[in-house]
């Protein structure tokens, strides 16, 4: 098992016949549509076979040139419709049955990808590209409905068609016939599958070009505003464009090894086709044969390669397919480093306390954060960690949501280590207004709905008053229904901001977490900010990372950070008075704000 970054691999070129043991549980959820649908299979390949043997008959009876027996070819020809009438019907009630079941696997395969990719890790979705993933995602689904449907109602009922003509003309007219046809078939297949092998390295570069081309197109869109910042919209239209390239070319080199795969599948199946009717041509000149033999011979074979026909193009999709299933499937097989323990119980919050002891943190073997932090944030106490970027001041956050796990000590809350808990009732106890908040593309009043879904509207116009976000919604058109768009791109920082703590108030934690709240605010909105922040934390256990030591001067404890160690604590004026790192950090900062004041 895997866990990490997502890179999408080259496929292999062969089947995968676990990943379709893997489709078989949702396939057997509707047991009997699939018998049922098997069923109407069976009966609608007989009256297929049939469908010659009437014709045959047909022929034979219309061949004797005397006119009383016009009311028999009346009669086959009234079975002739029957049968023919018969076998479109049982297909299409096979294929309605069958596409409950098909319809029902992709909907529950979707929803576990999506349940999947939110279980894995937070390292996962910061090494993934959202454009190339969502289109693997959809051409996965998509392959498994193809996958159903073409393998069990096109590739086993067309070798059972072949298995049941090759047996009648073995039964009923000479070997060579039936030699003939078998030879046929298997360099059909045999050509098919080295024709399709030989041309899935293109298949795959085509898909892989895809995939980039669309991961680089919705990047640069969420990147819009930078892109116009920097005017860079030829360069982006110009690494856009190669990639098109590179999918042209794949494309056209798939175009011809495709018309050379349909020309040598026409090209046995014409000779099989002429050799056939050769030999039954000479048989019914030779009288060994009726004209009726001769027209069943040619209708078996038409019959016969337009089905088989189909299966080179159902093989061809199935490679690709199967290769798009095996990388949604890899998706799923991917452990999340981040699991719940097998006897995980739910939080308990009795006070609100959080403990780190000796935590000691990496993101890799190379790069140390964290060494040996130990602090406490009392019940409703306020605790501010501040110190330089690259600190370790944001990854506290991290390892108290559990989005990575600690290297070394432990995280509690009210004396539970946080791994020993779910992970459900551990982030549902704490609320959090990050640094960059990305609201999701719907209305101010859905994203503040957001904290608690549950929530009535009386609860949520109450987080807006206390976020003082009523005066802003006031001032617009459509109000709190107002649009925010993609990521909140619409609002201020400050209205985003607002509109995280209105978020954070509905949820109504016993924790919060402030992680550089005002750090991209004006002075005027800070002020705003703050207000609001005080508010809202006043009586709770608080947990605050600033950049900006003026925004957290009233707080209970100070840690301060650097290179992954609390190098001083106390309070701001306890700090100030030891004239160290703290102290320093003020002074430069306050001198920077007299600088801007002057500005």
């Amino acid at each position: 098992m895997r866990h990490g970054s997502y890179h999408p691999e080259v496929e292999d070129a062969s089947f995968n016949w676990q990943t379709l043991r893997t489709l078989l549980p949702y396939l057997l959820e509707y047991r009997g549509r699939v018998f049922l649908a098997l069923c109407c299979l069976v009966a609608a390949k007989l009256a297929s076979v049939g469908l010659p043997f009437v014709l045959k008959h047909i022929v034979d009876a219309m061949d004797t040139g005397s006119n009383p027996v016009l009311t028999l070819p009346l009669g086959l020809l009234l079975a002739y419709g029957t049968v023919r009438f018969a076998n479109v019907l049982f297909g299409e009630i096979r294929d309605t049955l069958f596409g409950r079941v098909t319809e029902r696997a992709m909907r529950r395969i979707g929803l576990a990808v999506f349940n999947h990719l939110h279980r894995l890790e937070l390292g996962f979705h910061l090494n993934r590209s959202t454009g190339g993933l969502s289109r693997d995602i959809e051409r996965g689904v998509s392959g498994v409905s193809f996958l159903l449907r073409f393998m069990v109602f096109n590739i086993v009922p067309t070798l059972f068609e072949i298995a049941l003509v090759v047996g009648v003309l073995l039964v009923n007219y000479s070997v060579w016939f039936a030699l003939i046809t078998l030879t046929a078939v298997v360099l059909y297949v045999a050509w098919s599958v080295v024709a399709t092998d030989w041309r899935t390295g293109y298949v795959r570069a085509a898909n892989q070009a895809d995939s980039q081309s669309n991961s680089r197109a919705v990047d640069s869109l969420l990147n819009f505003e930078t892109v116009k910042y920097f005017t860079n919209e030829g360069f982006e239209a110009e690494r856009y464009d190669q990639d098109l390239a590179q999918w042209e070319q794949a494309r056209r080199k798939n175009r011809l090894t495709l018309f050379a795969l349909n020309g040598g599948q026409a090209l046995i199946i014409a000779l099989a086709m002429t050799v056939m009717m050769v030999l039954a041509g000479r048989n019914v000149v030779a009288g060994t044969m009726t004209l009726g033999d001769f027209v069943l011979i040619n209708a078996f074979m038409m019959q016969l390669f337009m089905p088989l026909n189909f299966l080179g193009f159902v093989y061809r999709e199935m490679k690709g397919s199967m290769a798009n299933v095996e990388r949604m499937f890899d998706l799923l097989r991917r452990t999340p480093a981040i699991s719940d323990a097998p006897d995980a119980q739910a939080l308990v919050i009795s006070r609100g306390e959080i403990e780190f002891r000796e935590v000691s943190f990496g993101y890799g073997p190379d790069r140390h954060i964290l060494e040996g932090v130990s602090f406490q944030v009392r019940p409703r106490q306020k605790v501010a960690v501040v110190g330089a970027s690259g600190s370790g001041k944001s990854t506290l956050v991290k390892l108290l949501f559990r989005f990575y796990e600690v290297g070394e000590g432990a995280v509690l809350i009210d004396g539970q280590d946080i791994r020993t808990v779910t992970q459900d009732s551990l982030r549902r106890a704490i609320g959090i207004v990050p640094q960059d908040t990305v609201l999701f593309n719907a209305s101010i009043h859905d994203n503040i709905r957001y904290g608690r879904i549950e929530a009535s509207e009386e609860e949520v116009q109450e987080a807006i008053r206390l976020a003082h976000l009523d005066d802003f919604i006031a001032q617009l058109p459509d109000g709190h229904n107002t649009l925010v768009g993609e990521r909140g791109l619409k609002l201020s920082g400050g209205e985003k901001q607002r509109v995280a703590i209105a978020r954070t108030i509905l949820k109504r934690p016993p924790i919060l977490v402030f992680d550089e709240a005002t750090s991209s605010l004006d002075s005027r909105a800070e002020r705003h900010i703050l207000q609001t922040i005080r508010e809202v934390s006043r009586g709770q256990t608080s947990l605050v990372i600033a950049h900006r030591l003026s925004t957290i001067v009233d707080a209970d404890h100070i840690l301060v950070m650097d290179q992954g160690r609390i190098v001083e604590q106390g309070s701001h004026e306890q700090l100030l008075a030891k004239e160290g790192r703290y102290a320093q950090l003020w002074r430069l900062q306050q001198q920077q704000r007299v600088q801007e004041q002057e500005a």
